[in-house]
């Protein structure tokens, strides 16, 4: 039997980028919503259903250039291009399923782009005086609903278990239907409250490190 080939599933914001980026442009451009509505998405007394749609659509279509523009300039984690190109050696596929927007993701990652099997994510619609949310994975209590989109990409793309890398409050549902879990913030403190084992990581460098040692290469 051959090695074990898992498909690895990587949040966005926070886990490939090094700081919140989608949060943070929120807090930019509706400030006073966001003061509302991320605390209590964090402490989950609102659905990010309801929360992700109220805060982007409060946002002005005219600063949705804006947004792109900062996101040129988001900074990616340590070891994430040379995590690609490990994967690529394995031919081991990299799924990003953010809770944000697909457009982010292609604005921050340009030339790596090429190296990520498929993004999943939001779209919007910016005809209108105000983003339009469009979401094509919802389920009752996400925009973006990752255990669906793990369950349905994922077992099309490979037969063997997934992989999923995380940070926060959008991976939480997802992480605990997920065998291999990393996490680091927020996810992992909320997988330590409820008991989920978790491989802790900062860079991708420890992820790779961690994922060679569970998945060793046959020859």
């Amino acid at each position: 039997m051959g090695p074990l080939k898992p498909v690895v599933f990587s949040d966005f914001d926070g886990t490939i980028t090094q700081e919140e980026t989608f949060v943070g442009i929120l807090k930019k451009f509706s400030p006073e919503k966001s003061r509302e509505l991320i605390p209590r998405m964090y402490d989950l007394t609102l659905s990010l259903k309801e929360g992700v749609r109220f805060l982007l659509e409060s946002v002005e279509s005219r600063h949705y250039p804006e947004m792109l523009e900062i996101m040129k300039n988001a900074p990616i984690r340590d070891g994430f291009n040379a995590f690609l190109d490990y994967l690529d050696s394995r031919k081991t596929p990299l799924i990003i399923v953010t809770g944000g927007l697909e457009d982010f993701v292609r604005v921050a990652l340009g030339p790596m782009l090429g190296k990520v099997h498929s993004i999943f994510g939001l779209r919007v619609n910016t005809d209108g005086p105000r983003l339009s949310v469009i979401s094509d994975w919802a389920s009752d209590t996400e925009l973006v609903s990752k255990p669906l989109i793990l369950e349905t990409v994922g077992k099309a793309v490979s037969a063997n278990p997934p992989v999923l890398i995380g940070d926060s409050v959008t991976d939480l549902e997802v992480a605990l239907a997920c065998p291999v879990v990393f996490a680091r913030d927020r996810l992992a403190r909320y997988l330590q409250e409820r008991g989920k084992p978790f491989l802790p990581f900062e860079s991708f460098f420890d992820v790779r490190q961690s994922f060679s040692e569970m998945f060793p290469v046959e020859f």
